[in-house]
């Protein structure tokens, strides 16, 4: 085996780090992308007792989103860790359901990593392949795994560029749609 095919088999069994945007993404179609690079699948020597699952870090968490009134709506089981009899502890103890935007407020990276976790097969690697998820709310990410970082997964859904991203020059090109008349008065 030469040097050449050496790294290569090695490189296709290294646990590479891929960095995602969750940025105005829907969360259950991030997950389905993330858990298949969570368990492996997007190897080539994926098999399902191996565990050769690669890390991912999420980032921007905090501002997924998700359709139409799905936030009133999504109900999510949560427990707080504590008996639900403890009634000194506070009125809600125990397990509770709770309406998404409820649970966003509390920890804005929860809806992302319960989509994944439920999106991941149900056997004895889950526990393992989900500590390989890494998600933070906003661009904030520590240097030491910044450093590891060496691929990128692409976005499900472009995120549409805002007005303010656009120079000057972008706008006078833009194709106006009716011209104002001369006595018009812009308030």
């Amino acid at each position: 085996m030469s040097k050449f095919d050496r790294v290569r088999h090695w490189a296709a069994f290294a646990r590479n780090w891929h960095v995602y945007d969750a940025k105005w993404q829907n969360p259950f179609q991030s997950a389905r992308v993330i858990t298949k690079v969570l368990e492996g699948k997007n190897k080539a020597v994926y098999h399902p007792f191996t565990d050769c699952g690669d890390h991912v870090v999420v980032l921007n968490s905090k501002h997924i989103s998700l359709l139409g009134r799905e936030w009133q709506y999504r109900m999510y089981y949560h427990h707080t860790g504590y008996p639900g009899a403890f009634k000194h502890m506070g009125s809600t103890n125990g397990q509770l359901w709770i309406p998404a935007w409820q649970l966003h407020d509390r920890d804005p990276t929860l809806i992302l990593w319960k989509a994944c976790y439920n999106n991941m097969m149900g056997d004895m690697m889950r526990k393992n392949s989900i500590a390989r998820l890494h998600i933070f709310p906003e661009d904030e990410v520590p240097e030491d795994i910044l450093e590891n970082i060496t691929a990128q997964i692409p976005q499900v859904k472009p995120v549409p560029k805002k007005l303010t991203d656009y120079s000057e020059a972008e706008k006078q090109k833009f194709p106006k749609l009716f011209e104002a008349s001369k006595d018009f008065v812009r308030k």
